[in-house]
């Protein structure tokens, strides 16, 4: 007998942001770092799989676009991208992206997950609190501490990926397992079963991505020249993003 045939994951990447200049001529939008994620994510797989085989992709770019928004009868999962924007902002087009995920979330077919602004966001939709995170910045490669249902779903005992924020989401929406935290930011990760996986950090980000962005933002005057020093000491250290677009699949494929 021939294996049945599943067809790819239709995830459409909502893209809450523009890159910065290195990142856009690279990758042209979010989405386009995105699937670079996940080329590699899938490539990494046992055995390795193409692409194609696993999800059709669609970028749509909500900020310029209002209605740029997917059907939800035409996609089976959505991906919120970060952003230089407040998830706790009420500009038009966060509110009606928080209303569009609640509708995806509450909808129950369409699994959405969430990246860093993503996270804030799908919080949001579920009604907990979002701001900004007394504690400061936390940015570049950043060790968690995983929970138990972390170390199950990442598959790992410990996790580092990229930060790049200062807002946080203030506690887990009812029903959210906790997956990470670090002593900055206590919500670092969570996950409904069958509905959404989110988490503050950026797995798409690379060393090059991330010292770029921080480069703009030191000169920019966001961050401190301390601050910028740390970040840029860590930001070639090991990280976990791969891991991370597994265990968005595998939440994927469930």
């Amino acid at each position: 007998m021939g294996s049945v045939y599943i067809p790819p994951i239709r995830l459409a990447i909502l893209e809450a942001d523009t890159p910065v200049p290195g990142i856009k001529a690279k990758y042209g939008s979010y989405g386009g770092v995105f699937k670079y994620l996940f080329e590699r994510a899938c490539a990494s797989l046992n055995p390795p799989q193409p692409l194609s085989a696993i999800l059709e992709l669609s970028s749509h770019d909500i900020v310029n676009h209002p209605d740029a928004y997917p059907d939800p009868e035409t996609i089976d999962a959505i991906l919120i991208s970060g952003s230089k924007y407040s998830a706790y902002d009420n500009d038009d087009w966060i509110v009606r992206l928080t209303q569009y995920t609640r509708r995806c979330l509450e909808g129950g077919r369409v699994r959405v997950i969430g990246v860093c602004f993503g996270h804030q966001i799908v919080a949001r939709a579920l009604g907990v609190e979002v701001g900004k995170n007394v504690r400061g910045w936390e940015i570049s490669v950043t060790e968690h501490e995983l929970t138990e249902e972390g170390k199950k779903l990442f598959g790992m005992q410990k996790l580092a990926i990229h930060q790049m924020h200062r807002d946080q989401v203030f506690s887990l929406p009812p029903g959210a397992v906790q997956l990470a935290r670090t002593d900055v930011c206590d919500v670092q990760a969570m996950y409904i079963p069958n509905r959404c996986i989110t988490v503050q950090g950026h797995p798409e980000f690379t060393d090059d991505m991330v010292r770029e962005i921080l480069e703009m933002r030191r000169y920019g005057g966001i961050l401190g020249p301390e601050i910028f020093e740390d970040g840029m000491r860590r930001v070639s250290n090991k990280h976990d993003g791969v891991a991370v677009a597994r265990a968005f699949l595998r939440f994927l494929r469930q």
